[in-house]
């Protein structure tokens, strides 16, 4: 099922990885932060906030730890002791943070996560009650370097997003093969976006009953696939928990051959220029709390 992507664009706070040039120390950098929207960071992770992170070259070997390099002004840089240009999964998980958010803002949330049916009717008996809108949620975010075998398996995070195929670095309109993971099941009936680089408008689709998602490989650049889940607490009444999930990686041109590592540098035309009152900043990830944008 393809959803058009609103004109507005999606604005729902993701935390993502983006590839950096390499440093003096040597092995992979790489840049976890959080923003608005793809591809522009606007603030970073305290590292003590990662509840689970590593990177492995292959199926079945040891993780290696992310190391703090920078705390940069968008983004928290980390280094990976690992050999460029061999496939590279990287991952992240954050602690539980939660936020409290005003009514006249949940709506447009609600629209801009692609929300399930029964989310919002349940919203709506809770608002009729005259309940405030409480939430816990958790970051997941995942990178593919020069995928290989490793891109398809899962890591021991609470949302997981594999990429099953192609084994290699996608290319310009060939298919991409996807699968969201919850708890290590299949998620189903899962509205995840695909965002790019170097376009103003994102592409809408929804899992299968495997949780796998498949899209035609678009223009070469960098690219995010992204989703939310919400649900009801089902520990704490009248609180919902949500897990947002990102999964990074490249689309080259099949006719220029592989691109280097992108850097994190702006661009012009992947900004927006305005906000909508849904997502009203968390501008740091906590101690500050905030409520989105």
């Amino acid at each position: 099922m393809a959803l058009a992507a609103a004109g507005h664009g999606a604005w729902a706070h993701d935390t993502w990885f983006a590839p950096l040039p390499a440093g003096t120390q040597g092995g992979v950098a790489l840049a976890l932060g959080t923003g608005n929207q793809f591809p522009v960071h606007e603030s970073g992770i305290d590292i003590k906030h990662l509840v689970y992170s590593g990177c492995r070259h292959e199926p079945g070997s040891a993780p290696l730890a992310l190391q703090r390099t920078a705390d940069a002004p968008t983004a928290l840089n980390v280094r990976v002791r690992a050999e460029r240009g061999l496939p590279l999964s990287c991952w992240a998980q954050t602690s539980a943070f939660e936020v409290e958010l005003a009514d006249d803002k949940i709506a447009l949330y609600l629209k801009e996560i692609q929300a399930p049916a029964e989310v919002r009717d349940a919203w709506a008996r809770m608002r009729a009650r005259g309940v405030k809108w409480k939430e816990r949620y958790t970051k997941h975010a995942r990178i593919e370097l020069n995928p290989g075998a490793s891109a398809a398996l899962p890591v021991n995070m609470a949302m997981d997003v594999l990429l099953e195929s192609p084994e290699r670095t996608p290319r310009r309109g060939e298919a991409m093969q996807f699968r969201v993971l919850r708890n290590g099941q299949p998620l189903a009936d899962f509205a995840v976006e695909l965002r790019g680089d170097r376009v103003a408008l994102g592409i809408w689709r929804k899992t299968d009953a495997e949780g796998r998602v498949r899209f035609p490989a678009p223009l070469p650049g960098r690219w995010v696939l992204r989703g939310t889940e919400l649900r009801l607490s089902e520990r704490e009444p009248d609180t919902w928990e949500s897990r947002f999930v990102t999964l990074a990686f490249e689309i080259e041109d099949d006719r220029a051959g592989a691109r280097p590592q992108a850097d994190n540098r702006d661009t012009s035309n992947a900004r927006s220029t305005s906000h909508t009152a849904a997502t009203s900043a968390i501008t740091a990830e906590p101690p500050t709390i905030t409520v989105r944008r």
